[in-house]
């Protein structure tokens, strides 16, 4: 009993607040309802930092905890960007084995951190191949990870070529480990989580107990809104700053074109995408955090709205397409406002 209560009371404490709600905007979530698949689980809008439009989908509750996947990279670079405002971090310059030792003489050991987090290592890590040496599933089924990183060879100079992979993301956040010298997750708890009022979560771990920075975060639906508000205001939540403003640029600004290869984005920052939408004649930049099976958070500072959706269609292609309309509904929705 003492602990549901504290549990409701720690929901309560870190969900954003709600606002008058927007008739719009429900009205748009309320017609997802009829999708053809049952594995959309929540979608909730904020706008100011408020609930405008919220609802959940196929038994979906607003204290579940949601596995986001992918979209976990995101807050990876964050944790980065934290790391290098505490001193942790020299800056993004900085080479693998400045603090992972344990690279030194491998193809990840001269690769500026710039080039892990914007997916530009020159690995011969390509998730959608699974021939790829890095290829993330054998990522997963290594029972020493670090050896598994040291045995993958360059494919392409490393800052020449995009190839997204889940092994540059994991390096990540195994160097914020080395260099904050705990675990991600706890320095993720007491540096971002905690600072949002979030307590409740889960990160899961690989092997070898290192926190996965590749993904495989699950959080309530509102808390992920949360960490969008952040971004959305620069680094700010509630009047605290959680990071600083410059990171949070730096780290959205478009480091990559990858619209060639990619149908729902025109760039890539630090783990972060970013996209123009074209809504009734407007032009609506949108940066966004993604995950498999259609786990998205989207921060949309022109319309002032953070939008976070929660789906489990993973491995499923219509789960992407889906969030995606999800999000141009809304908007269209919101131009008439």
């Amino acid at each position: 009993m003492i602990r549901a209560a504290v549990a409701a009371l720690a929901l309560l404490i870190s969900a954003p607040a709600a606002a008058r709600p927007d008739p719009k905007l429900q009205a748009v979530l309320a017609t997802f309802e009829q999708d053809e698949h049952s594995d959309l689980r929540g979608t909730v809008v904020l706008r100011d930092g408020k609930v405008v439009a919220e609802h959940y989908y196929n038994g979906e509750t607003a204290d579940a905890l949601h596995d986001i996947r992918s979209a976990g990279k995101s807050i990876t670079a964050l944790l980065t960007g934290i790391a290098i405002d505490r001193g942790r971090i020299r800056g993004l310059d900085d080479r693998v084995d400045t603090y992972l030792s344990e690279a030194k003489g491998s193809a990840i050991a001269d690769v500026a951190l710039r080039d892990v987090l914007t997916m530009r290592s020159g690995l011969a890590a390509f998730d959608e191949d699974p021939a790829q040496p890095g290829n993330e599933d054998k990522l997963d089924a290594a029972a020493d990870p670090i050896s598994f990183l040291r045995s993958v060879p360059r494919a392409d100079t490393p800052g020449t070529r995009y190839r997204y992979n889940s092994l540059t993301a994991w390096t990540a956040g195994l160097v914020v480990a080395r260099a904050t010298g705990e675990k991600m997750a706890d320095f993720a708890d007491a540096n971002l989580f905690r600072p949002l009022g979030i307590s409740r979560w889960a990160w899961a771990a690989d092997a070898a107990g290192y926190t996965k920075g590749q993904g495989n975060l699950s959080l309530a639906l509102r808390e992920f809104a949360a960490i969008g508000e952040m971004v959305r205001n620069g680094g700010l939540y509630r009047g605290r700053r959680i990071v600083s403003a410059a990171w949070v640029a730096n780290m959205l600004a478009p480091k990559e074109a990858i619209s060639d290869i990619d149908p729902y984005a025109d760039g890539y920052g630090y783990f972060w995408y970013y996209r123009v939408q074209r809504i009734a004649g407007q032009a609506i930049p949108v940066s966004f955090a993604s995950g498999n099976g259609g786990n998205k958070l989207y921060v949309v500072p022109s319309r002032h709205l953070v939008i976070a959706i929660t789906s489990s269609a993973y491995g499923k292609g219509y789960g992407q397409r889906r969030s995606q309309a999800i999000l141009q509904a809304l908007l269209a929705a919101d131009l008439k406002t």
